[in-house]
């Protein structure tokens, strides 16, 4: 294992590696639209127990099911963006019908209604969500390769994924207060159908954005000779996994991003029946307050300061810096939620914020990174199958986050019928869950992080080697 500091020399970015405004902007905007159906899905999902008084475990179906679909499909997606070769790039014809197509269907996808009974629902929720989950990711599996190619620069690939991680948190500033405008309507089942037309139309809207505008560096490279396309996607696969510091990366993000999945399943419900004894009017509000407060600080401080540091000290230290912040955050939870002084729980919000935060800024960069190391040692830029597996296991493990909280929260003992009358130890063993899973996430995924060994030398040189074999572009 090396040092934890990395000895680097620190390189300048180059004019023209440069990315410019607008690009970063249209960028961030399809940023923006991959994080508010993710940010939305998770707050308006709240309906099917709270709106319809569906079983906990049949929600931890419906979100498990078409996460492993989509899990599978992903990589298959991903090749296909890498050897689309079109007169508009290989990522933007995707782009652009994954985001008309997947708008759509999450408006279809919340049109439910209290009087077709729980099993039409249950189903009715279930198979839409399939086809959602399968048709976003051919907008967002080619966007998050479209990221990964915008510049060969290893500094400006970190501002780029900073300034489209920034722009996202626009979505978890809105987030926190859908359950809020929802229960304004006097029925959340009907506030949740007027939410998911919005969102859908935004979907569509700013989806194609990056389509349109945005340049693809790797636009021209020759299509490579395939003579088994079969054989050649699961070799493909094969050659990710057996990539060392993109293994590391699935798993640091793995560990980090659904540890707070998970715990997050249960904050809704501490705020609302710990601290608020079942008054969802008053929980809504600080649930929105505490969303807005991590999001406002990740937009304004957090994230920014991510980008800054990334670029100073190298992409490895600086998780190492903000990973043990989040878990400060999530220890000071514990005081924060108490009845007496409920709104306590925002000061932990900031800190808790440094884990997402460098997740999707630095994390990102460094797979853009690896996208380098993969096309030195075999001679293929695989954006896409790289980006699809990296989100596979995401969502992999959102599948199972969403299973696990549904069988926790059924083991805790909480019955919606009780509503604000839980017993002592559900309430307890909901704030264990809360705090406790993404603490233990956390603290193992830092032993991963110090093994990760491409540092900013050992970047630059790797592309100078690959300037040199094709010719810089």
């Amino acid at each position: 294992m090396e040092d934890i500091v990395e000895h680097s020399h620190h390189h300048t970015t180059a004019r023209e590696d440069r990315i410019p405004i607008f690009q970063k902007f249209t960028y961030s905007i399809g940023a923006l639209v991959n994080q508010m159906q993710a940010a939305a899905i998770s707050a308006m999902v709240l309906v099917l127990n709270l709106g319809l008084g569906m079983d906990p475990a049949l929600v931890g179906i419906i979100g498990t099911v078409p996460r492993l679909i989509d899990a599978f499909t992903d990589p298959l997606i991903g090749y296909a963006s890498d050897n689309s070769h079109t007169r508009f790039g290989r990522r933007r014809p995707f782009i652009f019908i994954g985001a008309l197509v997947s708008g759509l269907l999450f408006i279809l996808l919340f049109q439910l209604h209290q009087e077709n009974g729980n099993a039409f629902n249950f189903w009715y929720f279930l198979i839409i969500q399939c086809l959602f989950v399968v048709t976003f990711a051919f907008f967002a599996i080619p966007f998050i390769a479209l990221g990964f190619e915008m510049t060969p620069d290893y500094h400006e690939r970190t501002r780029l994924q900073g300034a489209g991680n920034s722009i996202g948190q626009i979505a978890w500033l809105i987030a926190p207060w859908l359950f809020t405008f929802m229960y304004s309507t006097k029925d959340l089942v009907q506030g949740v159908r007027l939410l998911a037309v919005f969102f859908g139309l935004f979907i569509m809207v700013g989806g194609v954005l990056p389509a349109i505008f945005n340049k693809e560096f790797f636009k021209h490279i020759p299509a490579p000779q395939k003579k088994n396309v079969f054989k050649d996607f699961f070799s493909g696969c094969g050659i990710a996994f057996q990539n060392g510091p993109f293994v590391k990366l699935c798993i640091i993000t793995f560990l980090i991003f659904n540890g707070f999945m998970l715990a997050s399943a249960f904050t809704s419900y501490v705020i609302f029946f710990y601290d608020f004894a079942g008054d969802y009017g008053k929980g809504g509000i600080l649930l929105g307050w505490f969303g807005t407060a991590s999001a406002a600080a990740s937009f304004l401080i957090v994230i920014p300061l991510i980008t800054w540091i990334g670029t100073k000290i190298g992409k490895r230290n600086t998780l190492l810096i903000t990973i043990p912040i989040s878990i400060v955050g999530y220890a000071l939870k514990w005081l924060g939620y108490n009845p007496a002084h409920p709104y306590l729980l925002l000061v932990a919000a900031p800190f808790i914020a440094f884990g997402l935060g460098s997740i999707f800024t630095i994390v990102s960069s460094m797979l853009a990174d690896v996208c380098d190391v993969d096309e030195l040692q075999n001679g293929t830029r695989r954006e896409g199958i790289f980006g699809a597996i990296y989100w596979w296991m995401i969502k992999l493990g959102q599948a199972a986050a969403s299973l696990i909280s549904g069988l926790l929260l059924n083991w805790t003992g909480f019955k919606e019928s009780l509503h604000g009358n839980q017993t002592p130890h559900t309430l307890l063993y909901m704030r264990l869950c809360d705090i406790g899973i993404p603490i233990v996430a956390s603290l193992i995924a830092i032993y991963f992080i110090l093994t990760f060994d491409i540092t900013e030398d050992k970047a630059y040189d790797i592309r100078k080697q690959l300037e040199a074999r094709r010719g810089k572009s």
